[in-house]
């Protein structure tokens, strides 16, 4: 692949000439817009299921949706990163796709059907808390499309380095998650009209066709050029402890993993009752929560492209904990305003930091961690990260019943500016940097091993780890 040319727009244009490198990032596109669809279509219907006399129940509904994915979630990411590294990788993002398909579609097949028989929550729940037939339904299928995404997400991150020159991975990271959250936008404000005025069956057509294009763009894609990952001289368990030993020695690398449980924590604590603050805090309609997980989607595309203009790279980690504080700053402004108007500029401004840190945080990875080794780090992050979404999913629906939705998205936005300052002032995240220079490319400045693993930037051939069995 040649290098690009001069000018700030020639790394898009010379990524977009290669057919291999388009196929590739439509699939993304289309895999990464489809899961919020579905969420939000779902969201409504819990908030619409119970009223505005029954907000507190909604919010242990919402925060059990949640809760129904948290195992299935975590075991998909334990295993992901191995399957990843071990097996083809795009034969494992198709089947992954396959499965979100069926899963969206028979979502669309309950909610079309729309059981509504209540049944009683029990040990455990409120006294008169009850949840529909429908949800109940709903409750293992959205475990199987969230596990299916799981396995996706590091399987696709980690298939990037071999579709495109490592020089190539911060300018194909920005335009791969622009374009992702751009697509998101448009069909997430969509969601919430359809699902206003048709209803939640036809709105969840738009899921149903995100993830069927997806898995059409993956089909042309073909399988590894390389085939499988090669000989199996290890056990699956040996080789999944490996990434998590290699991280264990990457200690920058690691800190900013611990952190990210935390924002992701508190995130999912804040916006799992975005549904209910949209219908009973700001009293709008369901199209106006479409628009604001569109506006904040839309949001984290700008930042996605805006970030490969700051030269981050030798300064990444603490740059993640710039973005970290504006995120909390955003969620507790939430709190602070009734107006619809600033919530869809907050959400906005809240979309732009995710998306800043997400893209230069991937990039860092992949620039750092050998090939072989990708896959397994990535899912790491995920069992640290994301696996505890629905953990904080559920914290959310306690916290909303017990003391409101003010104090929750405040309690979250204190939460992340202090992780924030963390992120700013801990000596070792400060370690977490690269040069994007693969010519002058050296071992992760933070690494602790004793021989040097080859990076996706190195050319001499690889030195054996020095462990015999061996995050986003």
């Amino acid at each position: 692949m040649a290098p690009p040319g001069g000018g700030h727009l020639s790394p898009y244009r010379h990524l977009l000439k290669e057919p291999a490198f388009v196929r590739f990032l439509l699939a993304g596109t289309f895999a990464f817009a489809g899961p919020t669809t579905g969420l939000i279509v779902v969201q409504t219907q819990i908030a619409e299921q119970y009223g505005a006399g029954g907000a507190g129940f909604a919010a242990l509904a919402l925060s059990l949706l949640g809760l129904s994915a948290t195992l299935p979630t975590l075991g998909a990411a334990l295993v992901s990163g191995t399957l990843a590294d071990r097996y083809d990788r795009r034969r494992i993002l198709k089947v992954a796709e396959a499965v979100a398909l069926a899963a969206a579609a028979a979502l669309a097949v309950v909610l079309a059907v729309d059981p509504r028989a209540a049944v009683a929550v029990p040990v455990g729940g409120p006294a008169g808390l009850t949840l529909p037939v429908w949800l109940l339904l709903t409750f293992p299928i959205w475990a199987a499309l969230t596990a299916a995404v799981t396995v996706f997400r590091p399987t696709f991150n980690a298939a990037l380095p071999e579709i495109v020159d490592s020089r190539d991975l911060g300018a194909a990271n920005g335009l791969l998650f622009a374009s992702a959250v751009g697509l998101g936008a448009a069909t997430q404000i969509l969601t919430g009209l359809l699902d206003q005025r048709w209803g939640p069956a036809p709105a969840l057509l738009v899921p149903v066709v995100l993830f069927s294009g997806s898995l059409l763009f993956l089909l042309r894609l073909g399988e590894s050029a390389g085939g499988p990952r090669g000989p199996r001289r290890q056990s699956f368990l040996a080789e999944a402890q490996e990434g998590y030993r290699y991280l264990s020695r990457r200690r920058e690398l690691l800190a900013v993993t611990v952190a990210a449980l935390g924002i992701n924590f508190l995130s999912a604590l804040a916006f799992v009752e975005l549904a209910e603050y949209s219908s009973f805090y700001l009293k709008e309609t369901p199209s106006f929560l479409g628009l604001l997980y569109g506006i904040g989607t839309l949001g984290a595309g700008l930042g996605a492209l805006a970030v490969t203009r700051l030269h981050y790279e030798r300064r990444l980690g603490r740059l993640l904990g710039a973005m970290t504080l504006g995120m909390g700053a955003c969620v507790a402004g939430l709190a602070l305003t009734r107006s619809a108007a600033v919530a869809v500029a907050d959400m906005f401004l809240f979309g732009m930091f995710p998306g800043m840190f997400q893209t230069a945080f991937q990039t860092g990875v992949q620039a750092t961690v050998p090939n072989e080794l990708l896959g397994r780090v990535f899912a790491a992050d995920e069992v640290g990260s994301y696996a505890f979404v629905p953990v904080g999913q559920y914290a959310g629906g306690l916290s909303t019943y017990s003391f409101g939705i003010p104090a929750t998205y405040l309690g979250a936005g204190i939460g992340m500016g202090v992780i924030g300052l963390g992120l700013l002032t801990v000596p070792v995240v400060g370690r977490f940097r690269f040069d994007p220079d693969p010519m002058a490319a050296q071992p992760p400045p933070g690494a602790l091993v004793e021989n040097p693993l080859r990076g996706p930037f190195l050319e001499e051939p690889p030195t054996p780890p020095s462990v015999a069995g061996a995050t986003r």
